[in-house]
């Protein structure tokens, strides 16, 4: 992948399903999931509010830390939205 920023982040739909996942262009991907432009997970629940986000330098660790979010359990993921 290209040198930049890269984020991990979690949407939330209006009836608290979580989604998490990880993208080079924050903005993009959130207007994305809004306008639904891909079937799947996000698009089924309508998981389209941003609620959580962090950056890093590195993809590998925004890809590490988006894989260690998807092992958590609901209540610890909103414990780290709460924050």
């Amino acid at each position: 992948m290209r040198e930049g920023i890269y984020f991990t982040y979690i949407l939330a739909s209006r009836s608290h399903t979580l989604y998490v996942g990880m993208t080079g262009d924050l903005h993009k991907r959130v207007f994305e999931h809004k306008a639904g432009a891909y079937g799947g997970f996000s698009s089924r629940y309508n998981c389209n509010r941003l609620v959580w986000f962090e950056s890093f330098d590195d993809p590998s660790k925004a890809i590490g830390r988006e894989k260690q979010l998807k092992g958590w359990r609901r209540k610890k993921k909103i414990a780290l939205i709460r924050v």
